[in-house]
């Protein structure tokens, strides 16, 4: 199965893709991860939760960083087992694009189990990777959205200097460019 889907996030691509690089911020947005652990370059053992429908398991395997072109693109798999539940697999091709002052992340997710969890039927196994996509990316966004302002600050507003008695001048501000 393969889903797609995009965020609009108010941050430089170059911060987006170095995040989309930083170990602690993918755990963080993995939805149910417990661990993330390097094991080689662009290679990391994974455990984390996952539930699908009324099935829910531990998983232990591999997330690699594949076809990296910095800082545009690249792609993420996961190889893992969930014991007597089953194995999952999956991935996603990540895309970025710069948007003004924002990057337009794109993603097409693609996922396959087997087991147990392929016999509780394709439209519970879709729709638990339809929202472990959406979640992971939504978080992903909100992370990003406490690191940089883009917004310039406007100087504060000042009130106008009146000299006594005679018509309100403004006083000579710096030049902020």
């Amino acid at each position: 199965m393969q889903l797609t889907g995009e965020q609009l996030i108010a941050q430089p691509q170059q911060l987006v893709w170095d995040s989309l690089n930083t170990r602690d911020i993918l755990q963080a947005c993995i939805p149910g991860c417990e661990s993330m652990e390097l094991t080689a370059e662009n290679e990391y053992k994974i455990a984390m939760v996952a539930a699908v429908g009324p099935l829910k398991a531990r998983f232990n395997g591999k997330l690699r960083i594949t076809d990296i072109d910095a800082p545009n693109s690249y792609r993420l798999s996961f190889d893992g087992s969930g014991g007597m539940i089953g194995f999952g697999k999956g991935g996603a091709h990540v895309t970025l694009t710069r948007q003004d002052d924002a990057t337009l992340l794109k993603y097409e997710t693609t996922a396959e189990v087997g087991g147990k969890l392929a016999q509780i039927g394709s439209r519970l196994v879709m729709g638990a990777a339809k929202k472990t996509a959406d979640d992971f990316f939504a978080k992903f966004r909100e992370a990003l959205g406490s690191k940089v302002d883009l917004a310039p600050v406007p100087p504060p507003m000042l009130a106008p200097y009146e000299p006594a008695g005679g018509e309100p001048e403004m006083p000579d501000l710096p030049d902020h460019r």
